[in-house]
């Protein structure tokens, strides 16, 4: 069996994975510089539509959740906001979600598998 070449002179399958690696910023520069094979650009394509939103929600609820110092309060003192712990533990869990979704993701395009996610996968196929 004769593993499919790229325009990179990747084997399919490890362009594929390597589409996943560095997240959504590998998924860009795969989609882009891969012109001709499929697969590949399908890879990086759910790379980029599913690493995006997971890494900014995931990094905006953590952020709005985390403690910080706020305006100074009486006397000029200045007040200590303890966050919301809910939307901490809730940002720990995307993040939890998306390195296992990671690492899935990789896994199968490094054994040839097209693995389509549900709403992202169908997505991806069209901008392929």
């Amino acid at each position: 069996m004769t593993k499919a070449k790229t325009s990179m002179n990747l084997d399919e399958n490890v362009a594929g994975a390597l589409s996943y690696l560095i997240f959504w910023i590998s998924g860009i520069v795969f989609y882009f510089i891969e012109k001709e094979n499929k697969t590949v650009r399908f890879h990086a394509m759910q790379s980029i539509l599913t690493f995006i939103p997971l890494h900014f929600i995931a990094w905006i609820i953590g952020w709005v959740g985390a403690p910080r110092i706020t305006a100074t309060g009486p006397y000029g003192i200045p007040t200590y906001n303890y966050g919301f712990t809910a939307l901490i533990y809730l940002s720990w869990i995307i993040w939890a979600i998306t390195i296992i979704l990671w690492l899935i993701l990789m896994i199968k395009a490094y054994q040839g598998e097209k693995f389509k996610l549900p709403v992202v996968g169908d997505i991806a196929e069209k901008y392929v």
